[in-house]
């Protein structure tokens, strides 16, 4: 299988290869949601619409370490755990001005930014996009749509030059397979860091009607 499930089994060591494949929880789950796979865009989808690069793991890993060293909650991953977790992303460098997530659309992936600024916006039931932050390097995005399947909550546009670390649904579930225990701390710190994101960007958009109305 070409595109990220195979780059996995590639990178993992022969034993884990076999195991692999066992879970299947993250990228079923759109299905038992009723939403066909031609309505999900898979990373391999939008790189190639966005003219995404392929960028040196090694690159990308090395600064995806500092990032989540510095961070608060992802630093909570020891060494061993950041050196497993590695085999589970992508890698890309993305031009300016490309639309990496849309709103509403079912996207099966989340992001790590690495380098360069990515504008967050949504739209609003009146007509008006709404900036609701710009990422910087080390802040995650998508990774609701990816844990809930549900639609993904805003539009995510690269502002200059950007690398990215992908992790995908089959990733995840290839992780879940062959480690589980890494899964599972990776879920918990994922789901923590949203929530405080959502409480900040619900406090941000009640703001902003409370001052139109």
């Amino acid at each position: 299988m070409k595109g990220i499930l195979g780059l996995l089994r590639h990178k993992l060591p022969p034993q884990e290869q076999q195991e692999a494949g066992e879970s299947v929880f993250f990228s079923t789950a759109f299905a038992d949601h009723g939403i066909s796979a031609d309505e999900t865009v898979p990373w391999e989808a939008r790189a190639a619409e966005v003219g995404a690069k392929r960028l040196a793991v090694e690159r990308g890993a090395q600064k995806l370490r500092l990032l989540w060293n510095k961070d608060p909650h992802m630093k909570r991953l020891d060494a061993a755990a950041m050196d497993q977790l590695m085999h589970f992303f992508d890698f890309a460098t993305v031009a300016p001005d490309r639309e990496v997530m849309r709103q509403d659309e079912y996207g099966s992936f989340m992001i790590v930014l690495l380098s360069g600024s990515i504008a967050v916006d949504r739209d609003q039931e009146w007509g008006e996009r709404v900036r609701l932050s710009e990422a910087r390097p080390g802040e995650i995005l998508g990774e609701m749509s990816l844990l809930d399947s549900g639609k993904r909550f805003s539009h995510c546009l690269t502002l200059t030059e950007c690398e990215i670390a992908v992790l995908g649904a089959e990733a995840l579930d290839e992780m879940m397979s062959v480690r589980a225990p890494l899964a599972a701390s990776l879920i918990a710190l994922l789901a923590r860091k949203l929530s405080l994101r959502l409480r900040a960007v619900g406090a941000r958009l009640t703001g902003k009607t409370t001052k139109q109305g």
